[in-house]
């Protein structure tokens, strides 16, 4: 049995964690110091206010996961930690703690890219998931459909041109008056709604590409229009209609993909994998297809270290290590590995 101990480091937002994995997918601590509540009054996060926290909790944290996986650093054999994308400042507090932790203990060092860590939570919710596959990846700042041959072997299919999914969210959220995070109060609202009473457009994209900045300024005009009219509006209904809109365009080019490449599993990860309307849509697309279905726990489809740990162990067996001089890359996006 591989005795193969990583530590996983994620500061890329708001949320400081660190994980112990045994070898792939033997997750031994799982350990998340959320800043929600640090920055709900501000109605969103403060870039220098969360990487000022992450310095604060980071050792802390550290410390905790090493408990509760019950070793000690000089058991660990590899750390991984992630280096985009995400905000510059709190970037740099994880990739501080992980390049000294590797030179002090003198073990290898693995740079993670947050968004292949989210596909690679779906190993820990399912442990009997294998590539190949096909990867619908939904967060707060990117949407992309990728083409999974092998763990290091990859093909981005289509990304967003603009606005992502989550960022659609959150900003339809906040004109709409509704708390911090936006994404999970959009779906919450739209349970009481009439996902059928606005029709919102569809953005019509070529390939396998999104776009979201059209329906989002449609939403906000239609909200801006009734607000001058003094109509008044029922807000579970604007929720349920934008959030299935959404849903659709997701599913539509996700199933599309599938059939072209002809894929039997489909794979949802990201913050927006929490969503419970898109993971029963694609889930009942899925059943009626024959295909097989794939999506983390609550706890992983948020930023979390246990993902990057696991993108790092892959890695490592690929001989993909960083050195010294590794730094943060703020705007990172996924790209095709061959």
């Amino acid at each position: 049995m591989d005795k193969i101990l990583t530590l996983g480091i994620e500061t890329s937002c708001d949320e400081t964690a660190a994980a112990v994995l045994c070898g792939g997918r033997n997750l031994l601590s799982n350990v998340i110091s959320t800043q929600i509540p640090l920055h709900q009054k501000f109605g969103g996060v403060v870039p220098e206010i969360a990487s000022r926290k992450h310095i604060v909790n980071i050792m802390p944290v550290i410390d905790e996961a090493l408990t509760k996986a019950n070793v000690n650093l000089s058991d660990i054999n590899q750390i991984a930690v992630t280096f985009g994308p995400g905000l510059a400042g709190a970037l740099l507090v994880g990739l501080s703690a992980a390049k000294s932790l590797a030179y002090a203990l003198k073990i290898p060092l693995v740079a993670v890219n947050h968004l292949e860590g989210h596909i690679f939570a779906n190993f820990l919710s399912k442990p009997e998931l294998e590539p190949p596959f096909l990867a619908l990846v939904v967060s707060g700042g990117h949407t992309a459909l990728i083409h999974m041959f092998d763990y290091n072997k990859f093909e981005l299919l289509g990304q967003s041109r603009d606005d992502a999914a989550g960022e659609a969210f959150d900003k339809i959220a906040r004109v709409m008056g509704l708390p911090y995070p936006g994404g999970p109060e959009i779906d919450k609202l739209a349970k009481t709604g009439d996902a059928t009473a606005i029709d919102f457009p569809h953005p019509k994209v070529d390939g396998y590409d999104f776009s979201f900045s059209g329906l989002k300024s449609a939403v906000l005009n239609f909200l801006n229009t009734a607000q001058m009219k003094g109509d008044t509006l029922n807000a579970a209904d604007v929720a349920a209609s934008f959030q299935r809109t959404v849903v659709d365009i997701l599913a539509e080019k996700t199933l599309s993909a599938a059939d072209e490449f002809h894929l039997r599993k489909i794979v949802l990860a990201g913050g927006v994998a929490a969503n419970s309307s898109l993971e029963q849509t694609l889930r009942q697309a899925c059943e009626r297809r024959g295909l097989e279905f794939f999506y983390p726990s609550k706890i992983l489809c948020t930023d979390n270290a246990a993902m990057i740990a696991c993108r790092g162990y892959y890695q490592a067996l690929a001989g993909d290590f960083a050195d010294s001089t590794l730094n943060a890359v703020p705007n990172l996006g996924i790209r095709t590995r061959d």
